[in-house]
């Protein structure tokens, strides 16, 4: 992706907006990129990584002094788990593409977002992201936003998923990486 296509995304993600959903800027996380986690992960020609959401807002606000140095929070489950399947893929955050479907901040942790609210902001701003992309889709969500847009993706669990250890997700997402390269 070149500069002026991520600039017109970026510009994309700050006019979306959705009721009852704050953006980056309200939570004092505005920058020129499309999401936080760019500024630890936005390689150009690794594979994206397309995840549900970024993070709820309470926590999104309450931690933005640390979010705007790495993007995200290496304590959660879920970069646990990404860190964890990089390392077994042998790459580094630096060498991947993190973006999600919905990019607003959902009101309160693990909350469902509206199918027409995750819709309208993939078809607003990820959907220009994944263009001749190797996308990884992270749980359900995300791989039916690439099948509504007929995007090629690989399907793995969401790396916050109930159900598997975080040897077992991170060991899919590794094997995932893996046959992208």
């Amino acid at each position: 992706m070149d500069a002026a296509l991520y600039a017109e995304i970026v510009e994309r993600r700050r006019q979306f907006s959705w009721p009852g959903y704050q953006s980056y800027a309200d939570a004092g996380l505005e920058g020129d990129w499309i999401t936080p986690y760019h500024l630890s992960s936005a390689s150009v020609t690794g594979p994206v990584l397309l995840t549900y959401n970024f993070l709820d807002a309470p926590t999104a606000i309450a931690e933005r002094w640390r979010l705007r140095e790495t993007g995200y929070l290496a304590e959660m489950p879920f970069n646990r788990v990404l860190d964890l399947g990089l390392a077994l893929a042998g790459l580094k955050r630096s060498e991947i593409y993190v973006t999600h479907a919905f990019h607003l901040l959902a009101r309160q942790r693990s909350e469902r977002i509206p199918n027409a609210a995750l819709d309208a902001s993939f078809d607003a701003i990820a959907c220009h992201e994944l263009v001749d992309r190797r996308v990884i889709a992270l749980g359900d969500a995300a791989s039916r936003q690439c099948s509504r847009h007929a995007i090629p993706h690989q399907r793995t669990p969401h790396l916050s998923a109930r159900g598997l250890s975080f040897a077992e997700r991170a060991e899919q997402l590794a094997a995932a990486l893996k046959s992208a390269l």
